[in-house]
């Protein structure tokens, strides 16, 4: 069982990555407007808080680096992954229902 207390450089990690990846993804796919920027941030730092510590020990895992990077690192490699992937998810997700339900453009461009 992992132990979650009170580790301040740890739970920085977390913040940082999670920010960083959340600041990534509205640079990576502009949003529409403030409403889904927020959104999206939000997201992305909920996701990246909940899965970051998971997904960077994934990522060190299949990178074979694990070795060599430290527990604050595989966080915020972590973090910020979870965040970017997050978002671009739900994106492709909440376009695709856009397109089925027939509130998108039907694919005839802008």
């Amino acid at each position: 069982m992992a132990d979650f207390g009170n580790d301040a450089p740890l739970w920085a990690a977390r913040w940082v990555g999670s920010a960083a990846g959340a600041a990534v993804s509205l640079v990576y796919m502009l949003p529409k407007g403030r409403r889904e920027a927020a959104s999206r941030f939000v997201t992305g730092l909920t996701c990246g808080m909940i899965f970051g510590g998971p997904v960077g020990i994934w990522l060190a895992t299949r990178l074979e680096i694990a070795a060599f990077v430290s527990r604050y690192e595989t966080t915020l490699a972590g973090s910020a992954a979870a965040s970017l992937t997050a978002w671009w998810g739900l994106g492709v997700l909440m376009r695709a229902a856009e397109r089925m339900s027939g509130g998108g453009d039907g694919g005839g461009g802008r």
